[in-house]
């Protein structure tokens, strides 16, 4: 049974999409684990203010027409800050496309949402490093159960939690608390969500580009207007907040 010192969010979102910079949730779910093995669950349509691709409508459900009348993330914004508030984090791929686009929406609308100090817990990674397979495979395998409305957003949170559980009974070395099971599984160190920065030896470096593998202050300190292309480009927001605190930091460095 999961330990929990202070409250886990289980997110999962559809989306318009799978682009950082471009595209927006249409369904969000949180269902949120208290110590005492509580649960809290938020389940919620949102107007993306752009049409949903038919290719999403298929996988997902979620028409035009059922979010015409949906409040925008902004309307909700504060709302779902507030359920997330003191919680660590976990979701399915969550670290590589859920919490990224999240922060992106937060980020839209000028809602400071701060990550610091919060645990991540991808369960898609503890079961890509098991067992490798889906989330409806990761349920059928560790919970013997077959995932009813799978890319629902609640139904897919609440999958992932059962697995997280499954998973902790299957596999002692990951222990039952937060610290543990990133302990057992290696906690990312991330700058920006998109991965267009990574750190290596303590630094931040480009990973991508003519300048991948360099240090981004360094690239910043020879080429300045390397920082006002990429602030111009189609970048996620959170990459281009990460690279403006890199580059304020390097020019108070350079100055001194």
């Amino acid at each position: 049974m999961l330990k929990l010192t202070k409250p886990l969010a289980f997110i999962d979102l559809e989306t318009t999409g799978t682009n950082l910079g471009t595209d927006r949730i249409v369904e969000i779910a949180i269902v949120k684990i208290l110590p005492d093995s509580s649960r809290t669950v938020k389940r919620k349509l949102i107007n993306p203010e752009m049409p949903i691709p038919k290719v999403c409508v298929d996988i997902h459900g979620i028409s035009d027409e059922m979010v015409k009348d949906a409040p925008t993330f902004k309307q909700v914004a504060h709302e779902l800050k507030q359920m997330l508030d003191g919680c660590d984090i976990a979701g399915y791929n969550s670290n590589r496309f859920d919490i990224p686009l999240l922060m992106e929406e937060f980020l839209r609308v000028q809602v400071d949402f701060d990550m610091k100090g919060r645990k991540l817990v991808d369960v898609q990674k503890i079961y890509f490093q098991m067992e490798q397979r889906t989330l409806s495979a990761a349920y059928k395998f560790y919970c013997n159960k077959i995932l009813e409305g799978a890319h629902g957003a609640e139904a897919d949170a609440t999958a992932t939690y059962e697995v997280l559980e499954a998973q902790l009974e299957k596999y002692p070395n990951l222990g039952y608390t937060v610290d543990s099971i990133t302990k057992a599984i290696g906690e990312e160190v991330i700058v920006d969500f998109a991965r267009r920065f990574i750190m290596e030896n303590g630094v931040e470096v480009f990973n991508f580009g003519k300048f991948k593998g360099r240090p981004v202050a360094d690239v910043l300190k020879a080429e300045p207007q390397y920082y006002d292309w990429m602030m111009k480009g189609d970048f996620p927001m959170h990459t281009k907040q990460k690279l403006t605190e890199i580059y304020t930091r390097t020019m108070l460095i350079k100055k001194a």
